[in-house]
């Protein structure tokens, strides 16, 4: 396979560590991942203590020591046979909470504990930056002064960072509102390499209605704040209200669905069917209202599960009837290379997959591994060209 080249376009792809736990074809460990397909791989994830320093959160997963399975080392590892690629450790993850990281980015010297143990965690493991996904400032535990601790935050990171030439990232909401409150787009765009935006999780079993979860633009039916829970507005908004430049923004793509039990067999199957409760849980992901690409699509092929698009957009939404109701947004190959298209045209910087290892990485449904990463890859980096 051909790397894909940095000059051409950011492929940024975040790893679940903790998908090496998951049963059958949901179990991805770093040597299942393919080292010429991204530019950026992504470790997710590690946290904080409560003294303010970087700690890894699974131990036997992520260490060598006392017969762990050495996740950073072979992560970092796949630099070996392509010595083009970018290892980042990222610190953070919604389960982290925000608390924690505010009170760490409102002193100097919690900040220099934070900057100092995190260095010395990328040196020995020999990964080439960090990313930063506290979720989020001012949010989730956090205090009004985060939105300016933040910069502060990034900026003594970079230097830090910089005598060695490593990179650092920021991974950050599409929510406008959240964005509004706690991030300082021009004074984060100074200190960072690229800011990865998370344009996903915009609909969820926690509405009592289907809807897409990843939708590139609004549907025909959607009304006030639905408007723009879209991909398209939140780019729009970072581009044209926040000050982000588009060479330094990454848009996200899910390579999962979210999923609802329909309340009726009988009653409508598109977006706003009435769906008071979550999905079933994936047999590999194991989490309700939620399936890895590769779940939908295997089960796709197993079972008769109908595939459907709403008018005038690009993702489908699948369900199985009428034995268990089940209805699931997700994205497929053709939905995927619109969104790298849509990346392209708006002279972004690149696209950001979460997560890899949800993607079909064992070639259960497509000819070849990683189907759809390979295509939103291709896909931009065809578009930036022409």
């Amino acid at each position: 396979m051909t790397w894909v080249s940095l000059t051409e376009g950011v492929v940024m792809c975040y790893y679940e560590s903790w998908a090496v736990y998951r049963p059958s074809y949901g179990r991805v460990t770093v040597s299942d991942l393919d080292p010429d397909l991204c530019t950026h791989y992504v470790y997710a994830y590690a946290g904080l203590d409560t003294n303010f320093r970087i700690k890894t959160l699974d131990p036997w997963g992520d260490l060598c020591e006392g017969g762990g399975l050495c996740g950073y080392d072979k992560f970092t590892g796949m630099k070996a046979h392509n010595p083009n690629l970018t290892t980042l450790l990222s610190v953070g993850g919604w389960n982290e909470g925000s608390a924690t990281y505010s009170q760490m980015a409102a002193s100097s010297a919690n900040r220099a504990v934070f900057i100092y143990t995190a260095l010395d965690l990328l040196h020995r493991h020999n990964f080439d930056g960090l990313d930063l996904a506290w979720a989020y400032p001012t949010q989730n535990g956090g205090a009004w002064e985060d939105k300016e601790n933040l910069v502060i935050l990034l900026k003594e990171m970079r230097e830090a960072l910089n005598p060695d030439g490593m990179v650092l990232t920021l991974s950050m909401p599409p929510n406008e509102a959240i964005v509004n409150q706690g991030y300082d787009i021009p004074g984060i765009v100074e200190h960072v390499d690229f800011v990865s935006v998370t344009t996903y999780n915009y609909h969820g079993s926690w509405d009592h209605y289907t809807h897409h979860h990843a939708g590139l633009y609004a549907f025909a039916e959607d009304t006030g704040d639905n408007l723009n829970l879209n991909v398209d507005a939140s780019v729009t908004h970072l581009l044209e209200k926040s000050g982000m430049p588009p060479a330094q923004l990454v848009m996200g793509v899910a390579t999962y669905g979210r999923c609802w039990t329909l309340n009726s067999a009988d009653e409508q199957h598109g977006y706003y069917a009435p769906a008071f409760l979550p999905g079933d849980a994936g047999p590999w992901t194991g989490e309700k209202g939620f399936m890895a690409y590769a779940e939908i699509c295997k089960k796709q092929q197993d079972e008769m599960w109908t595939v459907a698009v709403e008018f005038g957009c690009n993702e489908p939404f699948t369900y199985h009837m009428p034995s268990n109701r089940i209805w699931c947004s997700y994205d497929d190959q053709k939905s995927v290379a619109i969104k790298a298209q849509y990346a392209a045209e708006k002279g972004l910087a690149g696209v950001m997959v979460w997560s890899i290892n949800d993607d079909d990485a064992h070639g259960v449904c497509h000819d070849r591994k990683f189907d759809l990463t390979w295509t939103m890859a291709e896909t931009f980096n065809a578009a930036t060209n022409n």
